[in-house]
C-alpha cells in the first residue's frame, strides 16, 4: 500500500473558484487551501456549496472561474477519469451505485479483470471481498447493490473509494445511513488514512463527528468561504454562528400531556414478516413519540407497516379505534397516515420533476377545474405558500427538484407529508443529510404538528435527536419493542444499553 507524507504541505488550493447553475450561484470566489495528510472539514448550512465544491474536485463539474491546483499543478480536465489520474476519489451523499450490477461488478468497474475476451469472475470476486473487509460489510458479492440496505450501499460505496488507493478522499455525508457501530469503524479507517499521510476532505453537518475527526475547518455561507481555521480552540457555537450567521437555540412546543390524549393508533400482538416477533405500540394525538434501535433493528419496517407498504400477517392494529390494516400506501393515505421515508431521493421525490410538481403530485385533483384541467394559477398560490412556509431555497417553483440541497428537498417532503398525514404522520430519519440550521426548522414543523393535536411516529438513528423531539421512546431490537423510556427518565446510556442489549431489563 502507498503511504504518503504526512508533512502539511499544501495538496488543494481552491483559488476564485466560481460555479453558477440556473439560476443560482452555487460557489463566489472560494479561495482556501488544504494540507497533505490532514483531515479537512468542509462546513455550512445546505445550499452553502460543501457538495459542490467536492465535486468539481472530482471532476464531476468544470468551474465557471477561478482555478483548483493538486500537489501545486492546476487540473486542465474536469472529468472523473482525469480526477482519479490525480489521485482524487470521491463517496458521495447521493449513493453513486449501479443497483442491476452486482457488489462485486460494481466494486471492480474502474478495472475489470479479463481473461482473454472473458471477465474473470473469480478474481473480481476474490478482490471484491477484500476490499469489503476492511470496511466490515459481509455480504454476498454477487448480490445485486440495489438490494443492498442504504447503510450497506454507503459502506460499499467507501470500500470502492479505498480500492481506488487515491492520496485525497473527499467524503460527502458518509455516516447518513450508518448506526453507531458502522460510524465507529468508519471513523477507524480515516484515523488509518491519515496516519497513511493520506488527506481526507470531510463534508458533514453533524459536528461531533468533525470535533472526533478533523483538523481545520473550512466554513461556507451561501456559496461564499467565511473562514479557513484549525479546529483546536473553536467550539460548536463559534461554528453555528459562522454557518449561519447567528446563533441558533433549540425551541420546544408544549404538547398535549400523553396520559389525557385520545389515542390515535395501537398495535396489539402486530406481526409484520413471517416468524417475526409480535410488536405492541400505542401513539396519542398531541405527542411525538420516538423509536429508537441500531441499524436493522425494524425500526423502518415498523413504519412501513403502518404505511400499508407491509402486509399486517396478525395481531390488530387500530387507527382512531377503528380497524386499520391498510393493503398499500393509497389506503394508509386514505385515512389520514403519511410516511415520510428514510430514502427521499428514492422514495419521496422525482427528482428530475419541478419543485411545484413535487408539492403537488399527491393531491393534484386539489388544483383541477370544472373540465378537469390543472388550474396553474391555484398551485402555484398553494406552491408559493408552502415555499414560503417552510423557507425552501429555490430560484423559482420550476426548477428541477434534483438541483436543490439536501435540505431543502427534505423540507419538500415534509410539506407533502404534513399535508397528507393529518390523523397520524410517521417521519424515518427526518433530518438525515440536513444542516444544524435546517434540523431545528424540520424539528419545529414536527412540534407544531404534535401542538396541533397531531400524533407523530418518529425513527431516528441519532439518540440525541429523538431525546430532543419525543415524550417517549421505545426502544426496537430484532424486530420487537424491548423497553419504553419516558421523557422525565431520559438517560441516553440506558437507552444504548437497551437499543444494543447489554445489562438491558427487557420491559414488555
Amino acid at each position: 500500500m502507498l503511504v504518503y507524507g504526512n508533512d502539511g504541505i499544501v495538496v488543494i488550493e481552491f483559488e476564485r473558484v466560481t460555479k453558477r447553475f440556473p439560476g443560482v450561484a452555487a460557489l463566489s470566489d472560494v479561495s482556501f487551501s488544504i494540507t497533505s495528510g490532514s483531515c479537512h472539514a468542509l462546513l455550512g448550512e445546505n445550499g452553502a456549496g460543501k457538495s459542490t465544491l467536492g465535486k468539481l474536485l472530482a471532476g464531476l463539474y468544470s468551474p465557471d472561474g477561478g482555478e483548483i491546483r493538486v500537489a501545486g499543478r492546476a487540473l486542465r480536465q474536469f472529468t472523473p477519469r482525469a480526477a482519479l489520474a490525480a489521485g482524487i476519489a470521491l463517496v458521495h451523499q447521493e449513493l453513486a451505485l449501479c443497483p442491476n450490477l452486482s457488489v462485486a461488478e460494481n466494486l471492480g468497474l474502474h478495472a475489470l479483470p479479463w481473461r482473454g475476451l472473458r471477465l474473470n469472475r473469480s478474481a473480481l470476486r476474490s478482490t471484491a471481498q477484500a476490499l469489503l473487509e476492511p470496511v466490515g460489510l459481509e455480504v454476498d458479492v454477487d448480490l445485486p447493490a440495489g438490494r443492498l440496505s442504504p447503510g450497506d450501499e454507503q459502506r460499499l460505496q467507501i470500500a470502492a473509494a479505498l480500492g481506488l488507493d487515491a492520496r485525497v478522499l473527499v467524503f460527502d455525508e458518509p455516516t447518513s445511513s450508518l448506526g453507531k457501530a458502522e460510524t465507529e469503524r468508519l471513523f477507524a479507517i480515516l484515523r488509518r488514512l491519515k496516519s497513511e499521510g493520506r488527506t481526507v476532505i470531510y463534508v458533514s453537518h453533524r459536528l461531533d463527528e468533525i470535533f472526533a475527526l478533523c483538523d481545520a475547518v473550512t466554513v461556507l455561507r451561501d456559496g461564499r468561504h467565511v473562514s479557513t481555521t484549525p479546529l483546536e480552540g473553536l467550539t460548536e457555537d463559534d461554528l453555528i454562528t459562522r454557518m449561519v450567521g447567528r446563533s441558533v437555540t433549540s425551541t420546544r412546543v408544549a404538547t398535549v400531556p400523553s396520559d389525557v390524549a385520545a389515542e390515535v393508533l395501537q398495535l396489539q400482538g402486530v406481526l409484520n414478516q413471517p416468524g417475526g416477533p409480535e410488536v405492541k405500540l400505542s401513539v396519542r394525538s398531541g405527542g411525538v413519540v420516538g423509536l429508537a434501535g441500531l441499524v436493522g433493528a425494524g425500526r423502518t419496517e415498523l413504519l412501513e407497516t403502518v404505511a400499508g407498504l407491509r402486509p399486517v400477517l396478525a395481531g390488530q392494529m387500530t387507527l382512531g379505534g377503528r380497524p386499520h390494516r391498510p393493503t398499500c400506501p393509497a389506503d394508509a393515505l386514505a385515512a389520514g397516515v403519511a410516511l415520510i421515508p428514510e430514502d427521499r431521493k428514492r422514495a419521496g421525490l422525482v427528482l428530475g420533476l419541478s419543485v411545484a410538481d413535487n408539492l403537488t403530485l399527491p393531491f393534484l385533483k386539489r388544483f383541477r377545474g370544472a373540465l378537469g384541467r390543472l388550474v396553474r394559477s391555484r398551485r402555484a398560490t398553494h406552491c408559493a405558500q408552502e415555499i414560503s412556509r417552510l423557507r425552501i431555497k429555490t430560484a423559482t417553483a420550476e426548477v428541477a427538484a434534483g438541483t436543490l440541497s439536501g435540505g431543502n428537498q427534505q423540507k419538500i417532503v415534509f410539506s407533502k407529508g404534513l399535508e397528507l398525514g393529518r390523523t397520524l404522520l410517521l417521519v424515518d430519519e427526518p433530518t438525515r443529510g440536513v444542516d444544524v440550521g435546517a434540523k431545528q426548522e424540520l424539528h419545529e414543523l414536527i412540534h407544531a404538528r404534535a401542538a396541533q393535536g397531531g400524533a407523530v411516529l418518529v425513527a431516528s438513528s441519532e439518540l440525541p435527536e429523538l431525546m430532543s423531539l419525543a415524550q417517549r421512546i421505545l426502544v426496537v431490537r430484532g424486530g420487537r419493542i424491548v423497553a419504553e423510556h419516558l421523557r422525565a427518565d431520559f438517560n441516553a446510556e440506558s437507552i444504548l444499553r437497551d437499543m444494543a442489549g447489554v445489562g438491558a431489563l427487557e420491559r414488555r
